[in-house]
C-alpha cells in the first residue's frame, strides 16, 4: 500500500506537467500562428479548438472517472499526452495542428481534472484547503516556468526541443502515478453529474461561479493586452518588452502559487464561505483600480526605465503590484471553492462534482473575451477592467444572498 503523502506528491507532479504542457503551448501560439500562415477563422480555431475539445470532454471524461477506476482514466489522459506532444513536432499545416490541439484538450481534461478529484477525494476533510491549495501551487509553478522556459527553450533549439521536454514530463508523471498512485475502487453507479448539478450546496456556489468566471477571464487575459497595447489604443505600449509582460503576468501566477496552500488552510480552519466571498469581493476591487496606474506612478514619481527591460513607464510597477494582488485574491478564493465542490462531491462523485465546477466555467470563459474585445475596440480598454470588476461584485453579492436565503443567515460562516 503507497501512503497518502507519496500518492499526493505523484498527483502534485501530475498537475505540474498538465498546466507545464498547456502553458508552453499557449506561449508558443503566436509562432506557430506565424510559422503556418494562419488567419481568420483558421486562426480562430487556433485558440477555441483546444477549449471547446475540454468542453465537450468534461461530463465524459467525469462520469468515467467516478464509474471506473481514476488512476486508469488519469494513465490514458497522461499516455495521450505524451502522443500528443509528438504530434505537435511533425504538425506542418493549420488544420494538423488545430486536429491535434483539440486532442491535447481532450488528454488535458483527462489528466487536469481527474487528479484533481483524486486529490480532493485522498485529502482528508479537516486538511482538504490546504491540500488542493498545495495542489495548485504546483499548477502555477508550472505556470511560471512554461511562461519563462519556452520562448528561450525555441530561441536556442527549436521547437524539437520544446516537445522532447514536454514528452519526457508527461512520460515522467506517467511512471509516478503507475508506480505511486493506488487503484481506485470507488464505483459510482448512474450519472452523478446530473444529480450533482442540481444539488442545494453546489448551486448556491455556481450562482457565483458562473458570473466570476466573466470576472476572470477578462481581467486576466486583459492585463498583458493592457501592458502591450499601443498606448494610442489605451494600452501601456510595452509592445517591444515581451519580458516585461512575461514579468507582469508572472507577478499574478507568483502569488497565487506561494498563497494557496496557506490560505486553503485558513479556510479548513475558519469555514470555506467566507474565503469565496472575501476573495471575490477583493479581486473586484484591485480590477478596477488596474486602469488608474498611470496616474498612480505618476503621482508617486516611480521611474519609467528600468534595467535590462529599457524605458517602459511609471505604470510598470503599480501594474506589477496590482497583479500580483489578484494573485492574492484568487488565492483566497479558489482553493476554498474546490475544497467546497470536494466536500459535496466525496463519496457521490468527486470527479462530477469536479465536472459541473468546469462546465459552469465555460459559458463565462468563452463569452467574456468576446464582450473584452468590443470594449477595447469600440468604448476603450478602461471598460473591460471596470466590467470584469462589476461581475466579480455581482457573482459575490448574488453569492450572499442566495447563501443567506437557503441556508440561514449564519451560512457564511457556517460553510
Amino acid at each position: 500500500m503507497t501512503d497518502t503523502g507519496k500518492q499526493l506528491r505523484a498527483l502534485y507532479f501530475t498537475r505540474f506537467a498538465s498546466s507545464f504542457g498547456l502553458v508552453t503551448l499557449l506561449t508558443l501560439l503566436p509562432t506557430f500562428i506565424n510559422e503556418l500562415g494562419a488567419e481568420g477563422f483558421v486562426l480562430g480555431l487556433f485558440a477555441t479548438g483546444l477549449t471547446f475539445a475540454q468542453a465537450v470532454g468534461i461530463i465524459p471524461i467525469s462520469w468515467a472517472g467516478d464509474r471506473y477506476d481514476k488512476r486508469t482514466v488519469l494513465l490514458g489522459g497522461l499516455g495521450l499526452s505524451v502522443f500528443v506532444y509528438a504530434g505537435f513536432a511533425v504538425v506542418d499545416t493549420s488544420w494538423q495542428f488545430i486536429a491535434v490541439r483539440a486532442v491535447q484538450g481532450i488528454a488535458a481534461t483527462a489528466a487536469g481534472l481527474i487528479a484533481l478529484a483524486l486529490v480532493g477525494d485522498l485529502a482528508r476533510e479537516s486538511e482538504r484547503g490546504n491540500t488542493i491549495g498545495t495542489s495548485n501551487a504546483w499548477r502555477f509553478a508550472a505556470a511560471i516556468g512554461g511562461t519563462f522556459s519556452a520562448g528561450a527553450l525555441y530561441d536556442l533549439f527549436g521547437f524539437e526541443a520544446v516537445f522532447a521536454l514536454l514528452m519526457v514530463i508527461a512520460a515522467s508523471a506517467f511512471v509516478v502515478v503507475w508506480l505511486w498512485v493506488e487503484p481506485d475502487d470507488t464505483r459510482i453507479h448512474g450519472f452523478p453529474f446530473t444529480d450533482l448539478a442540481l444539488n442545494k450546496r453546489i448551486l448556491t456556489i455556481t450562482s457565483f461561479r458562473a458570473q466570476y468566471a466573466v470576472a476572470v477571464t477578462l481581467v486576466r487575459t486583459w492585463v498583458p493586452i493592457y501592458a502591450g497595447l499601443a498606448a494610442v489604443d489605451g494600452g501601456l505600449g510595452y509592445v517591444n518588452s515581451a519580458t516585461a509582460v512575461a514579468v507582469i503576468i508572472a507577478a499574478e501566477k507568483f502569488t497565487n502559487m506561494v498563497c494557496q496552500p496557506y490560505t486553503g488552510g485558513l479556510s479548513d480552519r475558519f469555514g470555506r464561505a467566507r474565503f469565496v466571498f472575501f476573495g471575490g469581493l477583493f479581486y473586484g476591487t484591485v480590477a478596477l483600480v488596474v486602469p488608474f496606474t498611470p496616474a498612480i506612478g505618476s503621482a508617486l514619481g516611480l521611474p519609467a526605465t528600468f534595467p535590462f527591460l529599457g524605458t517602459l513607464s511609471a505604470a510598470f510597477l503599480p501594474l506589477v503590484a496590482l497583479n500580483a494582488l489578484l494573485g492574492v485574491a484568487d488565492s483566497i478564493r479558489e482553493p476554498a471553492s474546490m475544497a467546497l465542490f470536494a466536500d459535496e462531491g466525496k463519496g457521490q462523485g468527486v470527479a462530477s462534482s469536479f465536472g459541473v465546477r468546469d462546465l459552469v466555467w465555460r459559458p463565462g470563459s468563452v463569452l467574456a473575451p468576446l464582450a473584452g474585445g468590443w470594449l477595447t475596440s469600440n468604448v476603450g480598454i478602461d471598460w473591460v477592467f471596470f466590467l470584469g470588476g462589476a461581475f466579480a461584485f455581482t457573482g459575490v453579492f448574488a453569492f450572499l444572498g442566495i447563501l443567506s436565503y437557503s441556508h440561514g443567515r449564519d451560512a457564511l460562516a457556517a460553510w
